[in-house]
């Protein structure tokens, strides 16, 4: 039984660990927006359970960033290779200040398309909500990213970036999604 295991762990996050990556940034991202429609079903912000054509416009932006954050940590890796707090620092730093705006914008764009907004009500919508979006990014990031990268191999940090993002999106569904049900 340990081998199948062993041998699943190392197809996954060896030999196909773009895929893995895309496909698993896809699945948390939808697991988050079901479970913030749960809550606004069970407030009563919703009137049906669940809107599973969100949920697929969720997976689609998720996996579609998927590919972004496994050469983006990649690269990052190769950039700042030692394990050290003043390393792990710059990490976070450039974390937050150019992976976490870009992933923002990415979002929230990729959403507009596919809820066949244009460009310019996109972007009236990111104005509305970027500043509260990014204040959550920077409390939740950077005690996450902490853990990432100064405990974890490289070859699992977008798995794990993706199961925290699942809590994360919770949010950034709200945020995506609180204006629609007025």
């Amino acid at each position: 039984m340990k081998s199948y295991f062993s041998r699943g762990v190392r197809i996954l996050f060896k030999k196909y660990l773009l895929l893995t990556n895309s496909i698993t940034s896809g699945l948390f991202m939808t697991i988050g927006d079901v479970v913030q429609q749960e809550f606004e079903y069970q407030t009563n912000v919703i009137h049906t359970r669940y809107d599973w054509d969100r949920a697929a416009r969720m997976f689609v932006v998720g996996t579609a960033m998927g590919p972004v954050h496994h050469y983006y940590y990649h690269y990052l890796d190769k950039l700042l290779p030692e394990i050290s707090l003043k390393t792990v620092g710059k990490k976070i730093l450039s974390d937050q200040l150019l992976a976490s705006p870009s992933t923002i914008l990415c979002f929230y764009y990729g959403m507009g398309f596919l809820e066949r907004k244009t460009f310019k009500e996109s972007t009236e919508e990111i104005k509305q909500k970027i500043k509260l979006t990014y204040m959550g990014d920077c409390l939740f990031w950077p005690p996450v990213q902490f853990l990432n990268f100064y405990y974890l191999p490289s070859h699992y940090r977008v798995f794990y970036i993706n199961f925290a993002t699942m809590i994360y999106n919770v949010f950034l569904s709200y945020m995506k999604h609180y204006d629609q049900h007025k």
